[in-house]
């Protein structure tokens, strides 16, 4: 592996050594910090503000043509790309991928294609287009001919903050729809996963990217991140991670008025058709191995039919049992370690408050053996009563997934959608259209019928306390632009 970089900073086109408190990296296999370096001050983080601002609004970015800006960060994105095994190497490390399981390609190179995609669609879009006014409003009362046009232009300064779980994909979800739509970034990832983002700082510099346009900046606290939510010299705040935090930035960002993009937390639902059932053994599978259960979007409150679910559980408890746990650069590694321990006795607390509440654990549930001090918690499945019990309405963030009987498909949808978060959703059966007839039924942000999708050009975002606005597709590059109207009259 590289040398870790020992600048918390990349401000102003040049990397700089932090002067505020020390941030310590944890390894989540073994439990050991692994990387110390000094994080950035508040003084500091609020000159990359300025630096940021000050280049948004010379246009030396915002000015140039869309084929310019794609031109340059198409170098960018090539220069990360020359650094995937560097960080692969990351990824693992600091945020306990397991190297060898199927959703590295998830960490590093969806990201990777995403964003030379991203690019493409963007210069797509027009910057101009036309309102459909109906023929009777285009002669005005004064009978002038009225043409009604829809301007697209930057937001201005964007703060992206990142989450920990996809350290790498999260700040590129951030960092190039923020910037080839003429925008200037500040970028803070999470103060778990620190490193990989000074890679972008890297391949910035030999993309040669204007001084000012892009900056990141490592802190081992919050306060940089507040800061980045109540400045005014900051237009816009897109931020990925808990629904708790996102509230706190709604509620800091209030008093400018910023622009918000918050990709929050989720409990999504899987509802399985009683001609799908072979598909509830490789679902929970998938939700307990991809990445320990730490991501929004997956599906881990599991509905079967009540008839069937004595018959599944056994099942269940076999395969799920049958999950390797281990180091993350271990080879045979099914499932690596949590983010911390903090996460791990989050697990163990959910686990006992659904017991409290009438859960029963079907496998796991608890903290394997000879794994040393490492992060780790079984991959678990809970049987549980009722939609009311607090795993099944809570988001846990871990590899815990609950199995809850339905007694027909509109009791499925009903305790679906009897949820306050809405992200993401899966429909499962054999007969497409009963499966899409469910799916139309299920209220959140994205509905996954037989199949998921990872693209550029698909949006995703989510409802109620999942967030709000979209990354990704046109909705999550419009975002990041400013709307005016134009109405142009004459004879």
């Amino acid at each position: 592996m590289q040398t870790i970089s020992e600048h918390a900073g990349f401000i102003n086109g040049e990397r700089v050594a932090g002067t505020g408190a020390e941030i310590a990296v944890d390894d989540p296999s073994t439990g050991e910090v692994f990387a110390r370096l000094p994080g950035l001050d508040t003084g500091q983080i609020e000159a990359a503000i300025h630096c940021a601002r000050t280049a948004y609004d010379s246009g030396v970015w915002s000015g140039l043509p869309a084929n310019d800006r794609a031109a340059a960060l198409g170098r960018f994105v090539g220069a990360l790309a020359a650094r995937r095994e560097w960080i692969t190497d990351l990824v693992v490390r600091e945020a306990g991928c397991p190297r060898h399981s199927g959703v590295m390609m998830a960490q590093v190179l969806a990201p990777l294609k995403q964003a030379g995609d991203t690019l493409q669609l963007y210069l797509s879009l027009p910057e101009v287009e036309e309102n459909p006014l109906p023929l009777s409003e285009r002669i005005n009362p004064m009978g002038q001919v009225v043409q009604s046009l829809r301007r697209y232009t930057p937001v201005g300064v964007v703060a992206g903050i990142a989450a920990y779980n996809f350290p790498f994909y999260t700040a590129l979800w951030k960092t190039v729809p923020a910037l080839i739509a003429g925008n200037t970034l500040v970028l803070r990832p999470s103060p778990l996963t620190p490193l990989s983002a000074m890679v972008i700082a890297e391949a910035a510099l030999e993309a040669e990217l204007p001084p000012g346009v892009l900056n990141i900046v490592l802190e081992a606290g919050l306060d940089g991140g507040k800061l980045l939510s109540t400045h005014p010299a900051v237009d816009m705040v897109a931020f990925t991670g808990s629904t708790a935090v996102g509230e706190q930035i709604m509620v800091q960002a209030a008093s400018t008025m910023k622009r918000l993009q918050l990709e929050l937390g989720g409990k999504s639902a899987q509802v399985f058709l009683p001609d799908a059932l072979d598909q509830v053994i490789p679902a929970a599978m998938g939700v307990c191995m991809a990445h320990a259960g730490q991501g929004c979007a997956l599906g881990t409150r599991l509905f079967v039919p009540e008839e069937s679910k004595a018959e599944l559980l056994p099942q269940l408890a076999g395969a799920i049992g049958s999950i390797r746990v281990g180091a993350a650069d271990a080879a045979d590694t099914q499932m690596g370690p949590l983010i911390s321990r903090a996460q791990v006795e989050r697990c163990a607390y959910y686990v006992n408050a659904a017991i409290e509440h009438g859960g029963t654990v079907v496998a796991g549930g608890a903290r394997p053996e000879g794994l040393g001090g490492g992060f780790y918690y079984q991959p678990t499945v809970l049987d549980l009563p009722d939609n009311g019990n607090p795993a099944a309405q809570d988001e846990i963030f871990g590899p815990v997934v609950s199995v809850i009987g339905y007694r027909d498909l509109d009791h499925a949808v009903a305790m679906a959608n009897e949820s306050r978060f809405g992200l993401s959703g899966y429909v499962h059966g054999n007969d497409r259209k009963a499966a899409l007839d469910v799916a139309l039924r299920i209220n959140s942000g994205t509905v996954n019928v037989n199949a998921g999708l990872m693209s550029a050009y698909a949006s995703s975002g989510g409802q109620r306390l999942s967030g709000i606005g979209r990354e990704r597709g046109v909705e999550g590059l419009r975002i990041y632009q400013q709307l005016t109207c134009l109405n142009i009259g004459g004879k």
